[in-house]
């Protein structure tokens, strides 16, 4: 058969299997797209576990656009304190001031153009919100979809993304929404990227060629990640008086423009007062590694370089990253 044949016939299983075996999640259920375009930046590289509770939260604050628009940055990335990848939510608070001016765009040229989305998250929205026929092609989907035509196809290669969405174009039904979100869903609980797929469970076993082939740990195929780059840090948790010591970081780079405790690529903790705890801890980014050594520092004197702020201040104001959570801790249990 051929590829476009293939998934013709893909269309109705799938969207069957996903009627009875989607997962009951926060955003599913809804068309109104302000409420589609936060789930799916909060789902772009991060797990649908982690971001229930942040979607929930983030809603019950901000629920529509123009609340959104209206709040201060410092508080919306306090609402998305340890969801990582902070851009997306300066981004939103950008795109959130357009929409609330302007309305919300209603074609997928109109959608793309928004700050902080992509082809992907487009796609996305416009078929869940729309029911338009857009596709959505992620590394989910290519898995999926590699894996269903056996196809050794570079999913590294922007034109391996292109040929997928346009094929995935032809064959899109009227329900357009479910069938995005049923492709999202049979990548993320059957057709899973590591260790073996659910092939018993999976709705397209008897038209996928690499099960057939009993190749489907083969697929996809893509280039070799290089090795992330090291970073040995020093980080100081400064206490004086019941306050802590914060700095920002610059307005360019990793984790641009948040608070973070005082960090080093090498200091003395000593010189700033009496070293009352030490430890070790890292934090992986996509491309960078933090080996930190943290120490928690009785300080001789109020440092004017640094912000003083209390730990409720810090718990409720001031959005600090996942990166430092081993060293909140020691503020949570001297608060």
């Amino acid at each position: 058969m051929e590829t476009k044949e293939i998934l013709q016939l893909a269309v109705p299983p799938l969207l069957g299997w996903y009627r009875v075996h989607k997962r009951t999640l926060p955003w599913r259920g809804t068309h109104e797209p302000y409420r589609v375009w936060v789930s799916e930046i909060m789902l772009q590289q991060t797990r649908v576990e982690a971001v229930k509770e942040y979607y929930v939260r983030f809603l019950e604050r901000f629920p529509a656009a123009v609340d959104l628009a209206a709040a201060d940055e410092d508080e919306v990335l306090k609402y998305w304190e340890g969801l990582g990848y902070y851009s997306r939510a300066r981004n939103l608070h950008k795109a959130a001031k357009i929409i609330a001016a302007e309305g919300f765009p209603a074609t997928w040229e109109g959608v793309r153009a928004l700050p902080g989305i992509g082809d992907y998250t487009a796609g996305a929205i416009c078929s869940i919100a729309y029911d338009m026929p857009c596709p959505a092609v992620d590394g989910n989907v290519l898995r999926i979809l590699t894996r269903l035509f056996a196809d050794e196809s570079n999913i590294d290669e922007p034109k391996t993304k292109s040929e997928f969405s346009a094929l995935l174009k032809e064959v899109y039904p009227q329900e357009a929404g479910d069938f995005c979100q049923a492709l999202m869903e049979l990548g993320a609980i059957v057709c899973v990227p590591n260790g073996e797929p659910l092939c018993g469970q999976c709705p397209w076993n008897v038209l996928c060629r690499a099960h057939a082939e009993g190749r489907e740990e083969r697929f996809p195929v893509r280039e070799q990640k290089r090795a992330r780059k090291v970073q040995s840090l020093t980080v100081l948790v400064l206490e004086r008086e019941g306050r802590y010591a914060l700095q920002k970081r610059g307005k360019k780079g990793l984790l641009s423009g948040l608070w973070q405790f005082p960090l080093f690529e090498e200091t003395d903790p000593t010189a700033f007062g009496e070293v009352l705890k030490k430890k070790n801890a890292k934090h992986i980014f996509t491309h960078v590694e933090w080996r930190m050594t943290g120490y928690l520092v009785r300080a001789k004197e109020f440092l004017s370089e640094y912000v003083w702020v209390t730990a409720e201040e810090l718990r409720n104001v001031y959005a600090l990253p996942s990166a430092f959570k081993a060293f909140t801790e020691w503020i949570k249990k001297n608060d």
